[in-house]
């Protein structure tokens, strides 16, 4: 499975890949060319996305 979010001159890419170790999620930022990449194993999928709340939930505070 793949998403696409483009926002302003960037394009992030979220690949649910698997391989001999497990599942993760593969997230690549797209900036006129160059490539960042960081991989989360399934196992912190949860902590991931309970981080991405906490930091948006204070976000709107700010």
């Amino acid at each position: 499975m793949t998403e696409k979010i483009v926002a302003d001159r960037k394009i992030f890419f979220l690949d649910l890949k698997e391989n001999e170790r497990g599942r993760f999620l593969k997230i690549t930022e797209d900036v006129n060319g160059r490539r960042d990449t960081i991989m989360v194993p399934v196992e912190a999928f949860q902590d991931f996305a309970q981080a991405l709340v906490r930091i948006m939930d204070f976000e709107q505070t700010l």
